[in-house]
């Protein structure tokens, strides 16, 4: 057996190992091991071994990572999600599904200090699905648009997986960030249009809600614009060469910080509670990290990468065609995988195959473009069906709502998407535009 076949036999072994509910990151990690091993040899792998953690977590942009997800504890213990939530309803709650179009404006709002889909749709939820069922809102569109809402948080920066793509593939972080404004908020105004379709359909679906005052309408500002202003101080210091990103996302968790403790009244334990709740997702990041420098490791080996692109490439199959296949995949790995856990297992693979195709852009526009597309599919996938992560954790909320309600409920959102995703692939300049401008 040669190596490459030796390797994609080991791919299925790993994929078989997560559908058995083994973690992502030890399923990896195994998997990698026991082919490094085959291929080369127990003192290879304890020599590999022995540095392998220290050059992976030495890389001094990898500490933005427990930086940002504190500074997403420390929104949620501030409350900045009711208040978000709440100025997106005043503006928006008196129109036809304006509630779901507020919850929508939650999510980007919340994303951007977060950076988590899955912790914004569950965050999200909590807040909105009260309102949504208090007006009357079909389970479908309440449960859907939370869904569809929470992959938000993957676009709008600051993005703990931008940051990881961006060191995978060598890019700069801050651009990576610039890149993503307009995709994200064509997203955001995407689904509020999809949202507005839907309730033209079926008006009973999303009935108006009450006109707040104009009164209401300004408190609602006045409470939200320490998130404007932590938004403001964080990406306009980093494009501003006031600091650098690690810098930024400290400024950021220091400033909601204070806003949990003057606004959301947080004391020790809260504070407590914050740094453990960072502290387990960073750790479950950095285990995947490494299971995936094992694993990566072990397809260097193998030669995988090196292969699919010269058989890529051999083929003469247009690039767009290439592009097409690997997005497919990135929806269908969404039925098993979270989003981390996609780019890292696949990057060392489709990043070699796309760079060696003629996409008409230097090879630092590409790897910008090629990111944000391939992470706004990688986020699709979480609301795609037979199974979408953010469909399932919003429905688990949502108790009275059938999965299948649910799923027919993002399907407006994903129409959304597909436009969305054609759009940029037409029309790199969408995502290019704003980086050319500032850089």
């Amino acid at each position: 057996m040669s190596g490459v076949e030796f390797g994609l036999a080991m791919i299925g072994v790993m994929l078989v190992l997560i559908a058995l509910r083994m973690p992502i990151g030890v399923a990896m990690l195994v998997v990698g091991m026991v082919g490094y091993v085959t291929l080369n040899s127990w003192p290879a792998l304890i020599g590999y071994l022995k540095t392998a953690a220290y050059w992976r977590f030495i890389t001094y942009d990898l500490s933005v990572v427990p930086l940002f997800l504190l500074m997403g504890q420390f929104a949620t213990r501030a409350g900045m999600s009711q208040a978000l939530f709440r100025a997106a309803y005043t503006f928006l709650g008196h129109r036809r599904g304006g509630i779901a179009m507020a919850a929508v404006g939650g999510c980007a709002g919340f994303g951007a200090i977060c950076g988590s889909s899955l912790a914004t749709a569950a965050t999200m939820a909590q807040v909105a699905l009260p309102e949504l069922r208090r007006f009357n809102y079909s389970g479908a569109l309440a449960t859907g648009s939370l869904a569809a809402g929470g992959t938000l948080g993957i676009l709008i920066p600051p993005s703990v997986i931008l940051v990881i793509y961006a060191i995978l593939v060598e890019a700069n972080i801050a651009t990576m960030f610039l890149a993503a404004f307009i995709p994200g908020i064509l997203a955001a105004i995407g689904y509020v249009l999809a949202i507005a379709v839907y309730v033209r359909i079926n008006p009973a679906a999303g009935p108006a809600g009450e006109r707040a005052s104009t009164a209401a309408r300004l408190q609602s500002l006045v409470e939200i614009w320490p998130v404007l202003l932590i938004f403001v101080l964080v990406l306009g210091g980093i494009y501003g060469g006031i600091f650098t990103p690690t810098e930024g996302a400290a400024v950021g968790a220091v400033g909601t910080g204070l806003l949990a403790v003057v606004h959301g009244g947080m004391r020790l334990n809260g504070f407590l509670d914050c740094i453990y709740g960072a502290a387990e997702a960073t750790a479950m990041i950095f285990l995947i990290l490494l299971g995936a420098e094992m694993f990566n490791s072990f397809l260097a080996l193998s030669q995988i990468p090196f292969r699919a692109a010269e058989f890529i490439g051999g083929l003469g199959l247009a690039p767009i065609l290439v592009l097409g296949v690997m997005l497919l995949l990135y929806l269908a790995l969404g039925c098993v995988m979270d989003s981390l856990s996609m780019i890292l297992l696949t990057m060392p693979i489709f990043f070699p195959v796309i760079a060696a195709l003629d996409f008409g852009m230097s090879p630092d526009d590409l790897k910008i473009w090629f990111g944000i597309v391939a992470l706004i599919v990688v986020e699709v996938g979480l609301i795609t069906p037979p199974v979408g992560m953010n469909v399932f954790i919003i429905n688990k909320l949502a108790r009275d709502v059938p999965m299948l309600e649910s799923f027919r409920g993002v399907v407006p959102f994903l129409v959304s998407d597909a436009v969305r995703v054609v759009l940029l692939i037409a029309f790199p300049v969408i995502t290019l535009g704003l980086v050319r401008l500032v850089t």
